[in-house]
């Protein structure tokens, strides 16, 4: 995906950038000295002090929602883990305010002209759809696959090879005409290649929600039955979906536009095809914590 972020360095409106007394963003509750340029995204709030623990000094804490936010440093590089709550609308919040920090001047609302990019790494969990992939094993997501619906709010320029993903997708599975039309955006290939070492890497299917969305049934009967059968035989030049989570596609859409490199690693601790769960699967999220930060 291409770069089409706002450019124009007029004042920001205070109902478009809305700023605390205090000096701080609205949700996060944070100013912008408060981050460092390395962000852990996870989903739960008590996550957060599971990762933190290994930072080797905390220098900041920070609490409001579901938004909990540790900065600190590891080998001396400042890091902060902040919590986002479930889902992509909540993604929406986190990276948009994230870039208002490194990238708005809060004195004079206005964008600043040197652009400053973030590292951002999402470790999640996640259900494989694929047979092969076991559980407490981990994947990373080279693609996100959204039917969040999120980015067609902006304007996104998607790359000729998220277009082929798209059109083979649509082209192998009964999609419903009246749905949000899925899109296909990259990861960071840096940030692959330093944290993705002996994991199952391909793309990852971004749901709207945790039960018809990704096809699991109770009192309620879903769209197109058979949806994760087909996600688990789309393949097109070597790309397979790979697992369902919910964040992902806006993470990977949301970075590219602003200018941020972002990847997801996620831990699996269920597979939908043979319908195996982890029997310990806070031991395997712990696993996967101890060795992004040791990549990072």
């Amino acid at each position: 995906m291409l770069q089409e972020a706002n450019t124009n360095y007029k004042a920001i409106p205070p109902t478009e950038l809305i700023i605390t007394e205090e000096g701080r963003i609205y949700h996060l509750d944070l100013k912008p000295n408060e981050i460092g340029q390395t962000i852990i995204l996870v989903g739960d709030q008590e996550r957060v002090p599971t990762i933190s623990k290994y930072f080797d000094r905390i220098e900041f804490k920070r609490s409001k929602r579901e938004f909990v936010t540790h900065t600190g440093l590891i080998n001396n590089k400042r890091v902060s883990v902040i919590s986002t709550g479930i889902g992509c609308d909540n993604i929406d919040i986190v990276i948009n305010e994230l870039d208002a920090l490194v990238n708005i001047d809060f004195y004079k609302k206005n964008i600043k002209r040197k652009h400053t990019s973030l590292d951002i790494i999402r470790i999640g969990t996640c259900g494989a759809l694929q047979n092969e992939i076991p559980v407490d094993t981990f994947v990373l997501s080279t693609f996100g696959l959204g039917f969040d619906g999120l980015l067609s709010f902006y304007k996104p320029v998607f790359e000729p090879e998220e277009k082929a993903l798209q059109k083979a997708f649509l082209q192998q599975t009964p999609w419903p005409n009246d749905a949000n039309k899925p899109y296909f955006v990259k990861g960071s290939e840096l940030l692959a290649s330093k944290i993705g070492r002996g994991m199952y890497k391909g793309i990852t299917a971004t749901a709207n929600g945790f039960y018809g969305p990704q096809g699991r049934r109770l009192r309620l009967n879903t769209r197109v039955p058979d949806m994760n059968e087909f996600l688990k035989r789309f393949e097109h030049k070597n790309h397979k979906i790979l697992n369902f989570e919910m964040e992902t596609s806006a993470l990977y859409g949301l970075s590219a536009l602003l200018g941020h490199q972002s990847c997801t690693v996620c831990a699996v601790i269920g597979n939908r095809f043979s319908n195996t769960f982890s029997e310990d699967y806070k031991k395997t999220v712990a696993n996967l914590v101890e060795k992004v930060l040791k990549r990072i």
